[in-house]
């Protein structure tokens, strides 16, 4: 299952993409998938079409995985009636 990330490039915008597996810190590369902004619409510099993008580790300063729709379903939220 894919898990899907907030990739932060270096002198870029945020964008969102999926991953199948966490990158390995060792590699001089990681792939990418269904690559978008934030808000959804296609990203500027990826032309349409493309399937995957290795992104270089020098060229990302850090990356955010999000919680899936059934890690979000598993966690028991603790509310206050008032």
């Amino acid at each position: 299952m894919a898990k899907t990330v907030i990739l932060h490039v270096v002198n870029e915008d945020a964008i969102v993409a999926d991953m199948e597996d966490l990158p390995d810190p060792s590699a001089n590369y990681f792939v990418c998938t269904n690559i978008r902004k934030k808000d959804g619409k296609p990203v500027s510099y990826i032309e349409r079409g493309v399937k995957q993008v290795l992104f270089p580790w020098n060229r990302v300063s850090f990356i955010e995985v999000m919680e899936s729709q059934e890690e979000k379903r598993s966690v028991v939220d603790f509310y206050r009636e008032g």
